[in-house]
């Protein structure tokens, strides 16, 4: 590996300085070429033949660069071609290009010709090839009659094409009038002229729209011929035309489709010559005639058909051969075969060549005084002539130069001047084409330069070879010398190369070869000289390989690849199996230092290896894994693992080490991380400190080190069983003293007194010290004034006070740190202040503009800030109420402060009594404490609206009157002018009727409303009023007494009592494990939207509230805990406080999870059969007793119960009875309901959902509906709705004995 990368170096060095010499481009680098002379070369020009779209801008691009840049120049068929004389031609800037506008009126027919460009500077000038311009042409087809082809079944046909002449040739294809190409086949096929070919012709080709279309590419244009119509005569057909014209004598009869033997239809005769260029494509073609369909083979007269160049089109009727040459010349014989015999053609090809480049003269740099040779020689068919020109004129006629000599196609050169530099053109031509080559000579005089980047680091493995570049240029050649250090002696000896392009090369660098090597370049006109560094690194091993392992199927395995490498190189490990890529599989954990394969199968045995790269160098082991079945798995032991050994110190540098170790056996459980401690022989012997800590699959780390430390290291491994014993202490490693690295932090400057300054700071930690003797440097001066800086070295303390200093002064401060062996870097300032003093000055000119009863402004002039003496943090205003001016009482005085912050000179005071007198005072604050009060301003705050009356009572109600009784409010807020009472009637349905006000006087506490209506609910609104306005106010509702009977009578014709007040009554619950089902009873508006509140009984919890959907009197709770007494009260929305009273039930006990399948059971089955049978019998008696018009023994059971408050309701006054059969239309009175295992009272609601089951755990589902039906109870309906019922069926009555 390393014996390539050595040739491939020595190649590319030497390949490089002879492109710089000989090249084309001179190959120097963009500085130096900015500096050197050179003559022009053409860099881009346009093609030799160069057909143009005479619709678009002509563009002949003639590029060229050289030192000085290169004027250009044209000339059009072999004379000048002035560009400044045509306003259609221009030339693009610093460029030869020129561009000829055609689309602005210009024709491109004006402008063929041949064209040629010369680029010129004061070295030489270059030329370029002449440039034939040539429009495309897409002409029309010529106008021609076309008559019908009449074709007789199996005779061969050729249509024509002759498309017209265009530039560049059209390509051709046949299509029909759809646009669809014609389909080819052995039979039908397109010949290289463009005509279509049938080698026979059958029914199927009958049609009048053979189409051939001419494809112009360059105009983008397609021409199209007139339709070709073709008619085949089948045998048949031509049979019965002739019978239908003669007469049966006449008839001799036509003969059928005869079979014919293979005849060409192109080429004609027998032998055809070809003449092709070297490296063009040969396409040589024969099409025949006959039938059945012949078919076509090629051969070579004499040898074969050259391999991988040969290629069968147009189903083998086209020979294509890719690439000739002059071999490939000779005799090629087309052969069409069909049953009845064969055809054959002979073509005979001649290879001709263009002349083609065998060496092209290539630029050549000189020096003055040195020799040289320009060489052009190529080669074609015939032997093609060489001329030479020199810028661009023949040489016969060119300027004489006593330093060369023409000799054929050799240019000689001797002893060169400056002068002879020149760019020279060899021309080689033939009768097929011409070469033009360009080739500059440069003379040039110049002091060496070396072109390799200073300083440049160069990196190789301990016992390889370094090459260090010393690529340079100059004229003279300078000699090269190397040197080891900047001054040290020449290097000479075996155990240096130095090679001619001036690299020099070490064959085994050792690690004393590291350091500065210095390259001198010289020659008569200068000396110049570079620098180079070498790095030597260690070599990259593999200090513990992974080893051979025989495993048990489905375990664990492990191959440790644990390296030792240069600690300047980031090392890269890649694990192969069978030298491919591990599986992709997540069994497979690749580590830092191991490859780790889980649940180990057959199909992972094999070869594993851990090959090491780094940027230097590679390395590799392998390790054979043989997997065995399992023996019967004995017991596991896990364990702490052992402790880690062999601890390496290597890559000592003063503030950085690094650690290496072997791990221990891991007993059964995987190592989770490594712990890294250290111990201070120096300061602390004996006592280990945590230092880090790495994840179990490394086995290195590099540590970080502090100055003026001895340091030992050991390692502790841990797994989740627990930690290692401590591994055996590394070497000792003492590293050196240094100046402190940082200075103290968060150093501050407040002063205690008004006459000091403290200085404070974070003193240094541990081995921030970097050294013994660690002090610190305290300075000071005071800002803004000419002051220089006053210091004070101080022991290892945090404190420093600086006394006598005026009062709150800026300071500035630094502070450094500092040891034996000198200072830490430079601190930076930080700005303090010495000590503050109470403020000596109060605010003046305060002022206070009442915005409201509660609200008030105040204003104050800022103190000046020297007065302040110390950090202004703002003004606080004191402020208390003296009195209030409606009362004219006094009370203890509660001051209140508002702060203020920062330099503001107003502030608002919220919160103020309305009708009342304030006083305040204002005093500036800074950090010592507060200055003197400002003078006492005294301010009113003027009435406001009252608070609302105390309480508002109401008592004595009779038919038509109402006492009220009221307190005043508590905080009249100002004089009180009057009270304002509202009121109004409240229907049964909490509408509002008319609203009444009366004015009260101040002084009134009570009053009696009389000429009001009896029994009816009325709401009261009442609050005071000042000046200013009315206060808030309290309302109250109050009803009067009913009359003397005590019942309000209901109106005719009403279906049911209205209850006056709107009640919640009769809540009951039905529990299970985990719900519950709530009905309730409501008595009033209608259209209430209803909601439950539940929670634990006896928990202080707050309630839980759910909404009920629309307005059902029944809800279910979902979610209970089993086993739980449960508190729960319904209410209704928008009805304030307006809820039922409490009721408390208890979730059923939490059942096994688990039942036996009683389903399954014998006993079961046929108790099951038994009841089933008992069921049949009372089913037929139903029946009977239905047949019978009996009443059902439910119907007798409500007749028992009758509710003697429900009037009987017959049909033809619009109500409905119950339960009545055909024979009995008497209307039955409402049944009460059957009572449950919960007593239901009879003047209980009848829509309870009580009676609807028949015990706590069988009434509901958890969704709300009914388990079963009930057997003769009367359906639930609207509050003023008909009621009714229908006879129950069977299934019903089943229910209900269920």
């Amino acid at each position: 590996m390393m014996k390539k990368s050595i040739s491939a170096s020595k190649a590319s060095l030497v390949l490089f300085l002879c492109q710089m010499i000989f090249a084309l481009d001179v190959p120097l680098d963009s500085k130096l070429l900015e500096e050197l002379s050179q003559p022009p070369t053409i860099t881009q020009q346009s093609p030799k033949d160069y057909i143009v779209d005479p619709r678009e801008n002509i563009v002949i691009q003639c590029e060229a660069k050289g030192k000085p840049p290169p004027s250009f120049s044209w000339t059009r068929n072999g004379t000048h071609f002035d560009i400044d004389k045509d306003a259609q031609v221009t030339m693009k800037p610093n460029s030869g290009t020129l561009v000829i506008n055609i689309m602005n009126g210009g024709k491109a027919e004006a402008y063929e010709g041949v064209y040629q460009c010369t680029a010129r500077n004061e070295r030489g000038a270059a030329i370029s090839n002449n440039i034939v311009i040539r429009p495309s042409r897409s002409p029309l087809w010529t106008k021609e009659k076309l008559e019908p082809n009449q074709v007789r079944e199996g005779d061969s046909l050729v249509l024509h094409c002759r498309p017209p002449v265009g530039l560049p040739p059209p390509i051709i294809f046949w299509m029909d009038n759809a646009f669809q190409r014609l389909p080819q086949s052995e039979r039908v096929s397109q010949g290289l002229n463009g005509d279509l070919y049938f080698s026979n012709v059958q029914p199927e080709d009958t049609r009048e729209d053979y189409i051939c279309y001419a494809r112009f590419n360059h105009t983008q244009t397609i021409q199209q011929k007139q339709p070709i119509s073709v008619k085949v005569f089948s045998m048949d057909s031509l049979n019965d035309t002739i019978a239908a014209n003669l007469s049966d004598t006449d008839i001799y009869g036509v003969k059928p489709v005869t079979e014919r033997q293979p005849i060409l239809l192109t080429p004609t005769g027998s032998t055809s010559t070809k003449v092709e260029l070297r490296g063009n494509v040969l396409l040589l073609e024969c099409i025949a005639a006959g039938l059945p369909t012949p078919v076509i083979r090629w051969i070579k007269e004499g040898g074969e058909l050259p391999a991988n160049r040969t290629f069968f089109e147009n189903f083998k009727k086209t020979l294509k051969i890719i690439d000739v040459s002059e071999a490939d010349s000779g005799n090629y014989k087309c052969i069409a075969r069909n049953i009845l015999g064969s055809a054959h053609h002979v073509i005979s090809v001649t290879v001709k060549a263009a002349p083609y480049w065998i060496t092209a003269p290539r630029n050549l740099v000189l020096s003055p005084g040195e020799d040289g040779t320009l060489i052009c020689r190529a080669n074609g068919n015939p032997k093609p002539n060489i001329s030479w020109l020199a810028n661009g004129v023949p040489i016969a006629i060119a300027p004489e130069d006593p330093s060369r000599k023409v000799d054929g196609d050799t240019i000689i050169f001797s002893h060169v001047q400056e002068r002879s530099s020149a760019v020279y053109q060899c021309n080689a031509s033939n009768e097929y084409g011409y070469l033009l080559a360009n080739a500059f000579v440069n003379v040039l005089a110049e002091p060496p330069r070396i072109l390799t980047p200073a300083n440049k680091l160069y990196q190789v493995i301990a016992d390889s070879p370094a090459l260090l570049d010393c690529a340079y240029f100059g004229s003279p050649k300078p000699e090269i010398e190397w040197f080891k250090g900047v001054k040290g002696s020449i290097l000479r000896g075996d155990e240096y190369v130095f090679h001619d392009n001036g690299t020099l090369e070490i064959p085994v660098a050792q690690k004393d070869s590291t350091g500065t090597y210095t390259c001198v370049a010289r020659n008569e006109l200068g000396k110049i000289q570079n620098e180079v560094r070498l790095e030597v690194k260690d070599p990259t091993m593999i200090i513990k390989q992974p080893e051979y392992k025989v495993i048990q199927r489905y375990g664990q395995v492990s191959f440790e690849c644990i390296i030792k490498h240069d600690f300047t190189l980031l090392p890269t490990v890649i694990w192969l199996k069978d030298n491919d890529e591990l599986p992709d599989d997540e069994r497979f954990l690749v580590g830092k230092d191991n490859l780790t394969i889980m649940n180990v199968t057959d199909k992972d045995d094999g070869t594993y290896t851990c090959i090491v790269n780094t940027t230097l160098d590679s390395v590799s082991a392998s390790a054979v894994l043989t997997v065995v079945a399992a023996p019967p798995t004995p017991a596991i032991i896990y364990a702490q693992p052992n402790p880690p050994f062999d601890l390496e110190l290597t890559g000592q540098l003063e503030r950085s080490v690094e650690l290496s170790w072997i791990p221990g056996d891991e007993n059964n459980s995987p190592i989770t991380n490594f712990v890294i401690e250290y111990e201070d022989g120096l300061h602390e012997p004996g006592v280990w400190h945590y230092q880090t800590e790495v994840p179990g699959t490394q086995t290195t780390v590099q540590l970080k080190l502090s100055p003026y430390v001895n340091y030992s290291f050991r390692v502790i491994a841990v797994n989740e069983i627990g930690r290692s014993q401590p591994s055996e202490p590394s070497e000792q490693y003492l590293t050196k003293s240094a100046n402190p690295d940082e200075n103290p932090s968060n150093v501050q400057g407040i002063g205690s007194e008004p006459d000091n300054l403290v200085i404070t700071w974070e003193s240094l930690k541990g081995f921030q010290s970097n050294g013994p003797g660690l002090q610190y440097k305290v300075s000071w001066r005071q800002k803004d004034v000419d002051d220089e800086w006053t210091s004070v070295i101080v022991a290892n303390v945090s404190k420093y006070i600086v006394s006598g200093t005026p009062t709150f002064v800026p300071y500035e401060i630094k502070v450094q740190a500092l040891n034996d062996l000198g200072y830490a870097p430079e601190p930076s300032e930080v700005i303090g202040h010495s000590g503050e003093d109470l403020p000596m000055v109060a605010p003046g000119n305060v002022q206070v503009h009442v915005i409201n009863s509660t609200l008030a402004k105040v204003h104050w002039d800022p103190v000046p800030l020297k007065t302040v003496r110390g950090h202004l943090q703002g003004y606080k205003v004191y402020y208390w109420k003296v009195q209030s001016l409606s009362r004219r009482s006094r009370r203890h005085v509660e001051k209140k402060i508002l702060t203020f912050r920062g330099n503001k000179t107003f502030g608002m005071l919220p919160g103020l009594e309305p009708f009342s007198s304030y006083k305040l005072n204002v005093r500036v604050v800074n950090g010592k404490g507060e200055g003197p009060a400002s003078p006492d301003k005294v301010f009113k705050t003027p009435e406001g609206v009252p608070s609302s009356p105390s309480f508002l009572k109401i008592t004595n109600p009779t038919l038509d009157s109402l006492t009220l009784e009221w307190g005043s409010p508590t905080h009249p807020n100002g004089v009180l002018t009057s009270y304002i009472l509202k009121f109004q009637p409240i229907n049964n349905t909490h509408e509002l009727g008319p609203l009444v006000e009366i004015r009260i006087p101040a002084n009134e506490s009570s009053l009696i409303l009389k000429n009001l209506n009896y029994s009816t609910r009325y709401k009261f609104y009442f609050n005071a009023q000042t000046s200013v306005g009315s206060g808030s106010q309290i309302t109250e509702e109050a009803v009067t007494i009913m009359d003397e009977a005590g019942i309000l009578r209901p109106a005719v014709g009403a279906g049911k009592v209205q209850p006056l007040y709107p009640r919640i009554r009769n809540v009951t619950t039905a529990a299970a494990e985990t719900y519950a089902n709530i009905s309730w009873e409501y008595e009033g508006p209608d259209h209430a939207n209803f909601y439950v509140e539940y929670g634990v009984a006896g928990s202080k919890e707050d309630w839980k509230k759910e909404i009920v959907n629309g307005s059902r009197s029944f809800f279910v709770l979902k979610g209970l805990t089993p086993g739980t007494a449960y508190k729960v009260r319904v209410g209704a929305e928008g009805l304030s406080g307006f809820r039922s009273s409490e009721d408390v039930f208890e979730t059923g006990p939490a059942m096994a999870s688990r039942q036996v399948d009683i389903a399954t059971q014998g006993w079961f089955i046929g108790l099951m059969c038994a009841v089933a049978l008992l069921i049949l019998i009372l089913l037929i008696v139903c029946f009977i007793r239905r047949n019978k018009g009996g009443k059902y023994p439910v119907k007798e059971k409500e007749d028992a119960h009758a509710d003697p408050e429900i009037q009987p309701m017959k049909e033809d006054d619009g109500t409905f009875g119950e339960y009545s059969d055909a024979e009995d239309h008497k209307p039955l009175k409402k049944g009460s309901r059957t009572p449950s295992d919960r007593t239901v009272k009879k003047e209980d609601s009848d829509d309870s959902l009580v009676d609807y089951g028949e015990g706590v755990n069988g009434q509901f589902n958890e969704d709300g509906s009914f388990i079963g039906q009930y057997s003769g109870k009367k359906e639930k309906e609207p509050a003023e709705g008909n009621e009714s019922s229908e006879a129950p069926s069977p299934v019903n009555a089943m229910n209900s004995f269920v």
